[in-house]
């Protein structure tokens, strides 16, 4: 008997242990952590495109001579900043320059028979006057006097036309402009047909923006343009103030011209950059930017999830948007009035106990999506 108990009690004991409750499940549970939240509110957020404009200067000029003939002068370079009248390059001007020098010597040998004839009708005039010479001496007197004037005005419009065409030697800026490629050299031979360079009037500068005919229906004028940069910050807003009527066959899209004024950015004619046209407004939900946590490529935010009177941080995988300000538009994951946790988001975890402590109302503003 004793043998049979002393057998039968470790199994007794080791029963009795199992049976006893862990000392852990009985210990204190995790404090709740205070946080501030705000209610996510919507705000009108601006729809937008983004695509690629060419920025095109008002006045833009092709410079071609107007003579033929050797460059004996180049007076600027690309890039340079020049002044309407200033001249830029120089033809070879001395087979005109002769011709003026020449038309100005026959000029005056006209305006010297022309003075030798008015002095001589007078002479007569008078001399017919004492009936001294006859009426047929008078007239042909005149006749000279007359003949000669003419004479002396077309050498006078000839020599004009010669210095004009001499002009044409001398090249000269049409406006205020920068210069910009200049393929010739000096010493090459230019003709009519010669592209010498190009003059842009960096002022009056326009974005060429093309349009896919499928949002035809979408454009009007005054229609809002953002240029941006290339971290989507807004360089100039501007408005559409030209709409083509008709189609570009080979690019299937409508052209929209927008002006661009702005003075901090260095733009140039034939420069490429981003125009975001923006469609329309739509309510999205605004958050925070210092409210959003990123892992692995992934963005999250954490909101207070209250369940019997109990709140616990529930993260929330969030699609965002472009920001404005401080705050990032939500375009998924999130909906008006969720409980969004704004501090302490580096020490939480899903599940997390929090304490939640209202921070105020979301400050939500306008912001532009595009792609919309």
């Amino acid at each position: 008997m004793r043998r049979l108990i002393s057998v039968l009690f470790p199994g007794v004991l080791i029963l009795a242990a199992g049976c006893k409750p862990p000392a852990a499940a009985n210990g204190p549970a995790m404090q709740a952590l205070p946080v501030q939240t705000q209610a996510v509110a919507l705000s009108p957020v601006a729809q937008s495109s983004d695509y690629v404009a060419t920025i095109k200067s008002r006045r833009s000029v092709t410079i071609l001579p107007q003579v033929s003939g050797n460059l004996t002068q180049l007076l600027v370079k690309s890039g340079d900043h020049v002044k309407a009248g200033q001249p830029i390059m120089t033809v070879n001007p001395v087979q005109q320059q002769a011709l003026v020098d020449a038309q100005f010597s026959t000029e005056n040998q006209k305006k010297a028979l022309y003075d030798y004839n008015q002095v001589e009708v007078e002479r007569q005039r008078k001399l017919f006057a004492a009936e001294v010479t006859s009426r047929d001496t008078l007239d042909q007197a005149e006749q000279a006097y007359k003949n000669t004037l003419a004479d002396w005005q077309a050498a006078i419009q000839t020599r004009k036309s010669l210095e004009e065409q001499l002009a044409y030697y001398h090249i000269k800026a049409p406006f205020d402009g920068i210069i910009g490629d200049v393929p010739v050299h000096l010493g090459d031979y230019v003709t009519p047909s010669t592209w010498l360079t190009t003059i842009d009037e960096n002022k009056d500068l326009e974005a060429y923006i093309y349009v896919p005919t499928d949002r035809s229906g979408e454009v009007h004028f005054g229609m809002p343009v953002q240029i941006v940069d290339a971290d989507g910050k807004v360089q100039e807003s501007t408005k559409v103030d030209f709409l083509s009527p008709q189609v570009d066959t080979q690019l299937q899209g409508i052209l929209l011209k927008a002006p661009v004024h702005s003075t901090s950015i260095a733009l140039r004619s034939a420069q490429l950059v981003k125009a975001r046209v923006v469609w329309g407004t739509a309510p999205k939900p605004v958050i925070p930017v210092l409210s959003v946590s990123r892992l692995g490529g992934q963005t999250f935010v954490y909101v207070a999830a209250t369940q019997n009177g109990k709140s616990t941080a529930s993260q929330r995988a969030v699609t965002l948007g472009g920001t404005v300000d401080n705050n990032y538009v939500v375009l998924g994951g999130l909906k008006a009035g969720d409980q969004l946790i704004v501090s302490g988001t580096q020490f939480l975890q899903d599940g997390m106990p929090v304490m939640p402590m209202n921070a105020g109302p979301a400050k939500g503003s306008a912001a532009s999506q595009p792609g919309q």
